[in-house]
Formats: structure tokens, sequence, C-alpha cells
């Protein structure tokens, strides 16, 4: 290497790595939640939307927490909420900023943000959602508000409703 090209890419480096300092991971003063408080959450968010309503109160960051119920197959109260098709509730976690995702979008016929999606990401077409719920799950649970969706869902090829997760 010569030496011109080694001060240059030495300078470089420099920059890299004292910039890098201000990127350091600053640890949490507050304790995680409890697990049994999530899956308490979680397993009201399928059909409780007042003792969802009390939880989030009492406890904020409960909106995005999510249960892991083992072998990869995590739910948070949007995701309950939306493949039992309890749409109230689900609008409710959106209002309080819940992370929107595909399987929520199928739920209330959202056909715009369903295709732009999958143009983006074909194979997002066979995703599993909570206890392995597809997107067509997700669709019919939607009923007359999403039809569009779930013919648009099966003019893609998608068939099952739920898929083993492991």
């Amino acid at each position: 290497m010569e030496r011109k090209d080694f001060i240059r890419n030495a300078g470089a480096m420099g920059l890299i790595i004292s910039t890098g300092a201000g990127w350091s991971f600053k640890p949490q003063d507050e304790e995680q939640l409890d697990r049994k408080m999530v899956q308490e959450f979680v397993g009201a968010s399928h059909r409780d939307m007042d003792k969802v309503k009390e939880m989030l109160e009492a406890y904020p960051t409960l909106l995005n927490a999510a249960h892991d119920w083992k072998y990869g197959d995590f739910e948070t109260g949007l995701g309950a909420a939306s493949h039992v098709g309890y749409k109230e509730l689900a609008k409710y976690f959106l209002e309080k900023g819940a992370q929107a995702n595909i399987f929520t979008a199928c739920l209330f016929g959202e056909f715009s943000l369903v295709k732009t999606m999958l143009d983006a990401f074909p194979q997002a077409l066979h995703a599993k959602g909570p206890h392995g719920f597809t997107l067509l799950h997700h669709a019919e649970k939607g009923g007359d508000d999403a039809l569009e969706v779930k013919e648009y869902l099966v003019s893609l090829g998608a068939v099952d409703k739920k898929i083993a997760l492991y």
C-alpha cells in the first residue's frame, strides 16, 4: 500500500472509531416488564378491552411488549387482537401508537398497504403471524371490509390460514 493511501485510510478509520464512541449502548434504568404481566396483557388482548386499557394506563410500555409462547411464537397485544378479529381493540392499539404490521393491515382491508408490501417483499405472502396465523387468516377475520385483500392474497396463491411455526 502506498503511503498516501495508508494515511487517507488511517484518517478515515480514526474518524469512524472516534464517532463510534457516541453510539455506545446505554442500559435501561428501569426493570424489564414482568413476564407474567406481559402474558396477562397479551391474553387479555384477545378478548378484554377494559382490562387492556387498565393495564396500559398503569404500564404504558406494555403497548409493544411481546410474549414469547416458545418456538418463535411471539405475540403482542395488537397481534392478539388482530388474529382474533377484534378490530375495535386493534384500532385502539394503533391509535395509542402500537407498531403497525402487514397482518393488521390485512385485518382492516388496507389493500394499498398490503399490495405495496407484497410487491416489495413477495415472500411475505407466506409470513407467519402469532401462532402461525397467516395474512389470509387475518383478511378473513376482517370480513367484508377486507374482502378485496382476501381476494388479492388468494390471487397470489395464498391458501393456508395457519402454518406450523416449527
